[in-house]
């Protein structure tokens, strides 16, 4: 795990007196602190920070050639599989004992596409091949490690931050924003791949490779997509062999590793698989000052039972008034998601014994968890009527207590119904905020549905909805606030097997909540009593309302009240300002919308950009 960046020159050649890519290197040093490495030529410049996991040696130092100088590149994050793959290829004469040693090789043997095919893990890579002149990068197929490039007249810039990419010389001075995509990070709280809020400045989809050559011209191609549609030829088997193998190669390392224990069903799976393949495991907990949020003592009950050396993080008021300019400031683009605070403190506290943890994250995504997806099912049969007709069927039957949202009344077809669930700011304030501003077709895209289709055909569209967009929020925070403590965090549920697992296990019908996240319910039930299992879904959550009306108070108000706000150009400035004037009057109680408006501000801040 660490971080990278690069510039290829397409039109330009590269002189010895920039001084400045040191300083943007420097600028993800914490995702990378016990190396870093710079190599270049007159058409390229690769530097590496390097946080060293498996081979702590400078063996597994990067930038790496591969063994017949063809090609350089950069990995950041984990390739799970080397082991096998080294076996599979008969590979000799490796240099370390590093996971990137594969790449040496097997980019020689295969070439970059079917080298990328091959990998099984989280990673983002740049690949430069000398023969061609050309650049190659690509993210792995969930998402879970950054990739940003920048497009210029000089040639491409990429890097794991996205503050290396916007303060990046060629780029630095010509900065347009995209009003679209600020609407859409005030609405969601994050910048959905492949867009930022700037023009010319990109994100790679997961799995997606582009291959750059002169002339700024690109390629692009799918390394590997979750399909959209259900196959027809479903199969029911067991997960516990799948996740045994999952989280054992996801245990191995050179530095400690640990687990995140909550009161769930996600995180305690992991915990108590990686239990039992490694004994002396260690679970780090999250605790709040409110009984109704605080989900320890159901963790230490997991902990008790599995028999763990369970680590509480008691996270109070003047924790998180000390901690959250720090918090911001290794959060380099803007995000909105208020559980950043807790993970930020709970990695910061795990880095000073491991460096290496696994998280519970995806559980929800592949196997149904979100209480919003039953929601849908159970509302399905109202989208077949005309809207004004349903309008008013709708009205009836839930004054009446026979449905239970007045979701179908609202919006005209499923897919922006299943949009708005997303949001945080929505309807008439959103668009007051960017008056005629629609979203991106991009993300559009994202949530476009057939118009019929039965219930199981969409269950599997709203899984695949999820993975490719709210999944991708909770990996950004997962991602930035961790290696902002120079701690990797591993996801075993989206290990590429678990993954093929999840996608072609037979879909069953749900009913209602206890049947959302089944079969992750029945293969806890292997290591804990069924009775210690919660029912009901119960999200991470910290008393961010009273934190925004006590503690955080003064500081919102000051950063959105008496500051420029970053963007008036493209945003409705009274509005916004009205929204969170009308918060503290107690009009309205949207604690995620203000939490979206406070974190634009707090990143324009740390960044200079006010």
């Amino acid at each position: 795990m660490c971080g990278f960046l690069g510039e290829v020159y397409f039109n330009e050649t590269f002189t010895d007196s920039d001084d400045y890519f040191l300083e943007l290197l420097t600028l993800s040093k914490q995702r990378g602190p016990d190396s870093s490495i710079i190599k270049q030529n007159s058409n390229y410049r690769f530097g590496f920070n390097r946080l060293a996991i498996l081979d702590t040696s400078e063996k597994g130092n990067q930038p790496k050639e591969s063994k017949s100088k063809r090609y350089i590149f950069v990995l950041n994050g984990e390739i799970y599989n080397f082991k096998e793959l080294i076996k599979e290829y008969s590979l000799e004469k490796l240099q370390s004992s590093s996971d990137s040693e594969v790449l040496v090789h097997l980019l020689d043997i295969l070439g970059i596409k079917e080298t990328l095919k091959k990998l099984n893990g989280m990673f983002a890579i740049a690949i430069y091949d000398n023969l061609n002149n050309t650049l190659s990068i690509s993210r792995d197929f969930a998402g879970i490690k950054p990739l940003f490039y920048g497009k210029s007249k000089n040639g491409i810039v990429f890097a794991s931050q996205f503050n290396q990419i916007f303060k990046h010389p060629w780029l630095q001075n010509k900065l347009k924003i995209r009003p679209k995509i600020v609407k859409e990070y005030f609405g969601f709280g994050y910048m959905q791949a492949p867009n930022t809020i700037y023009k010319n400045i990109y994100q790679v989809n997961p799995g997606e490779l582009l291959i750059f050559e002169e002339g700024n011209k690109v390629t692009r191609e799918v390394i590997k997509k979750f399909p959209k549609e259900i196959k027809n030829s479903k199969k029911e088997g067991e997960y516990t062999e799948v996740l045994m193998k999952v989280v054992e190669r996801q245990l191995l390392s050179d530095v400690p590793i640990a687990t995140f224990l909550s009161g769930g069903i996600d995180s305690p799976l992991i915990t108590a698989v990686a239990k039992n393949i490694k004994d002396n495991i260690s679970a780090y907990t999250v605790s709040v000052d409110d009984s109704k949020l605080d989900e320890s003592l159901k963790a230490t009950a997991y902990a008790n039972h599995l028999k763990v050396n369970q680590k509480i993080l008691k996270i109070s008021e003047n924790d998180i008034l000390n901690s959250i300019d720090e918090h911001f400031s290794v959060i380099s683009e803007p995000f909105g998601d208020y559980s950043s605070i807790p993970t930020y403190l709970i990695t910061k506290r795990a880095k000073k014994e491991h460096t290496v943890m696994l998280s519970g994250d995806g559980g929800d995504e592949l196997f149904f968890g979100y209480p919003r997806m039953l929601d849908v099912i159970k509302h399905q049969y109202l989208f077949n009527i005309p809207f004004k007709l349903r309008k008013q069927l709708v009205r009836i039957l839930y004054k009446l207590k026979f449905i239970n949202s007045m979701g179908p009344y609202y919006y005209k077809n499923m897919e922006h119904w299943v949009l708005a669930k997303q949001l945080h700011i929505f309807g008439d304030n959103l668009n007051e905020m960017f008056p005629k501003v629609s979203f991106s077709n991009e993300l559009l895209a994202l949530y476009k549905i057939k118009s019929k289709i039965d219930s199981k055909a969409l269950l599997h569209w709203l899984r695949w909805n999820e993975f490719y967009t709210h999944l991708q929020r909770i990996l950004i925070k997962v991602d930035r606030t961790s290696m902002g403590n120079s701690l990797e965090v591993r996801v075993p549920f989206l290990d590429k097997e678990s993954i093929n697992y999840a996608w072609d296990c037979k879909l069953t019908e749900f009913k209602n909540n206890s049947d959302l996240k089944r079969k992750l319910k029945n293969e806890l039930a292997n290591h804990v009593p069924s009775k210690m299992i919660e029912k009901q879904k119960k999200g991470f959550s910290v008393p961010l309302y009273k934190w925004l009306h006590n503690e955080l108070k003064e500081d919102v108000l000051k950063v959105v009240l008496q500051t420029p706000i970053y963007g008036e150009e493209v945003i409705n400035v009274n509005a916004v300002k009205n929204y969170v004037n009308d918060f503290y009057k107690k009009k309205h109680s949207n604690e995620w919308g203000i939490w979206h408006i406070y974190a634009w501000q707090k990143w324009a801040i740390a960044e200079k950009l006010i």
